[in-house]
């Protein structure tokens, strides 16, 4: 087999037709697009091997040369003990702080609490502003208070404006996203977008003053194309509002910068980031000017965090944070791994700051510009992406199939944005919930026995949405879930029936025939059922199904889930298990277990695998539920929860 490999690569570059040839034969008759191909969320195909990109390939080249900027949140509601962990962040290691004040979806509940120039002189005490990055994250539609305290403290301070690197953060259709509506109408939000710019570059600043996030679309389920044309739908309306409000364009794009979400899928966020970098020159040639790399910042995926097993986090905010860099990222937010907990320690920011130190320090990532250039997988799908993302965006501002065409704000006041990303989230959360798409920790190999890890104040419930003002347009809302928030509604579940019986719910696992027939089933069992805070017992080799019986009566469980191969399942069982007449054979031994456990008192028996043709005998015999690989798990463990009388846990575990 290795030999057979290593002759498939070697011919693949150079005889596709052979190397196919030689792939068909390990697969022995099997679907090679189905074993070895795969598709994004946007319908992308991604191929089991590329060969070498031909020709030249535009490099995806940063704004400036060296290191990116390590940013750092700044999101401590105390003035006092936000300025001492800004500190210590760039004390070691840190480039840059990023300003959550209170409101700001980033905050997650926290923030700064004051906006004015007084309690950020006290917040950055000790800061050289002109020697670090800033970044304003402010409530939606809400930045004029913590912009101009900026400003104030830079003249407070004799600091030249131009000396500053900052980035101030208005970005009206980002807080659309998140609020459903605009407070005006777009001709209107317009004028008010060059009303805000325009003091700032008039004084000097360097930075941008409007940034295009696209992190409310990622967390609304976005894909990676359909990001990309959010940014440039977005980048877009802001250049058209600054150039209605006598800014050249030369002098419009600079006062733009770009902030992408960096997920858990190495390839797709490399080449997301290439992408765009190669999307934004096309915008700038279509504009009559002459391409500049633009600057484009990271932050680590929200919607990919999870409350369960926590550390888990760390390796997901490590591969997004080595793809962003990859891709080309000029400054980068590692999110700290108990951000979906609360706020974080010193211990969690010190590894979420550290994360990137290793890959700065230790691996060099920056010391190449553009190291995936002229691979051909990196370039395919970059290519793909691009293709794909330019479509859409035209589509936004032209019309499409869905697209009413006018622009990101009318996508949005139409509802057609919404549409499309709604059925991207629908399908990806099928996909987790049928664990296509596995979450580590949560949905795969859970952790009934984690321990709980420290967070200076616990994460607090959603705030009411703030009340529309008069003249607002309004539109229909997005959602934002994390992906593992099904299954942790689940374990939220059984740990409050656990809390309320003094009894914590459990599976007899119940193995037929050999260790060697039913272990691997055994084993996908019990995931599956410790993925809903279920834990599993048995597993053992019992010499007859009497003493298997007898076992679960002892282990207390009131769940029985038979575990075993098809065949173990349909060998024949004759009437009184009479195995010398076996031609009055009228059940199988499922069938058999089924009936014994049912009438052990199990309140739920569960077959792990599929029924196949024999489905109606099986739940004759008392079969509840099955369980087999690619059905719907949040849905099985829901019934299992309800059968263990946890159900009525649910809506206070989902409130808590």
């Amino acid at each position: 087999m290795t030999d057979l490999a290593d002759e498939a690569r070697t011919d693949a570059s150079g005889d596709a037709p052979r190397w196919r040839a030689l792939v068909d034969k390990v697969l022995k008759g099997a679907d090679f697009d189905r074993v070895l191909t795969s598709r994004t969320f946007d319908g992308l195909r991604i191929a089991p091997l590329y060969p070498k990109a031909d020709g030249e390939v535009p490099r995806a080249l940063r704004a400036a040369s060296g290191p990116w900027t390590v940013m750092q949140r700044v999101d401590h509601p105390d003035v006092d003990e936000a300025n001492r962990l800004a500190l210590d962040d760039l004390e070691n290691g840190a480039g840059g702080l990023v300003l959550s004040f209170m409101g700001a979806a980033g905050a997650r509940g926290f923030g700064l609490g004051e906006a004015d120039a007084e309690a950020l002189d006290l917040a950055l005490a000790g800061v050289h502003l002109d020697l670090i990055a800033l970044r304003l994250e402010t409530a939606p539609f809400a930045g004029h208070g913590p912009r101009a305290a900026i400003a104030e403290l830079a003249e407070r301070r004799g600091l030249d404006p131009a000396s500053l690197t900052v980035d101030f953060g208005v970005d009206p259709l980002g807080d659309a996203v998140r609020t459903a509506h605009l407070p005006a109408a777009w001709p209107e939000m317009e004028r008010r977008i060059a009303e805000a710019a325009l003091p700032l570059i008039g004084r000097g600043f360097a930075g941008s003053v409007l940034t295009v996030d696209t992190r409310p679309h990622h967390e609304a389920g976005a894909a990676e194309a359909q990001e990309l044309a959010a940014a440039l739908g977005t980048g877009v309306a802001y250049l058209r509002a600054l150039e209605a409000g006598g800014v050249a364009l030369d002098r419009a794009r600079d006062a733009l910068v770009f902030l992408l979400v960096a997920d858990t899928d190495e390839f797709l966020t490399v080449a997301k980031f290439r992408a765009f970098r190669r999307l934004w020159a096309a915008v700038e040639r279509a504009c009559g000017l002459d391409p500049k790399p633009v600057r484009l910042l990271a932050e680590t995926a929200w919607r990919s965090t999870t409350r369960r097993d926590p550390w888990v986090n760390l390796l997901r905010g490590t591969i997004a944070a080595f793809s962003a860099v990859v891709g080309g990222a000029d400054a980068l937010t590692v999110l700290p791994y108990t951000a979906p907990l609360g706020l974080a320690d010193g211990f969690g920011r010190r590894l979420a700051r550290n994360t990137q130190a290793i890959l700065a320090e230790e691996a060099h990532l920056w010391r190449v510009a553009d190291p995936a250039a002229g691979a051909g997988g990196f370039e395919a799908l970059t290519d793909e992406l691009a293709a794909a993302a330019w479509r859409l965006f035209q589509e936004i501002e032209a019309g499409g199939e869905i697209e009413a065409g006018g622009g990101m704000a009318a996508a949005l006041a139409s509802g057609a944005w919404q549409q499309r990303l709604a059925g991207t989230r629908e399908a990806r959360s099928s996909a987790v919930a049928r664990r296509k798409v596995q979450i580590t920790g949560t949905s795969e190999y859970p952790n009934l026995a984690e321990a709980p890890v420290a967070v200076l104040k616990p994460i607090p419930a959603p705030a009411p949405a703030a009340a529309v003002g008069e003249g607002a347009v309004t539109f229909a809302p997005f959602a934002f879930p994390r992906l593992a928030e099904p299954f942790e509604r689940l374990r939220d579940a059984a740990e409050a029936g656990a809390a309320a019986t003094g009894r914590a719910a459990t599976v007899f696992l119940a193995g037929l025939g050999s260790p060697a027939s039913f272990n691997a089933r055994a084993g996908f069992a019990r995931a599956a059922f410790e993925a809903g805070g279920i834990a599993a017992l048995g597993n053992e080799a019992r010499a007859d199904l009497a003493a298997l019986v007898a076992e679960f009566r002892a282990s207390g469980a009131g769940i029985a889930c038979l575990c075993g191969s098809d065949e173990t399942y349909a060998a024949p069982v004759a009437e009184g298990q009479d195995e010398t007449v076996a031609e009055t054979v009228a059940e199988t031994a499922a069938e058999a277990a089924a009936r014994a456990f049912a009438e052990a008192g199990a309140t739920l028996v569960v077959l792990a695998g599929r029924p196949g043709e024999r489905e109606a005998a099986l739940r004759a015999a008392g079969i509840g539920a099955f369980l087999f690989a690619g059905d719907d798990l949040v849905a099985f463990l829901s019934a299992v929860q309800s059968a263990a009388g946890i159900a009525h846990n649910a809506a206070a575990a989902e409130s808590a």
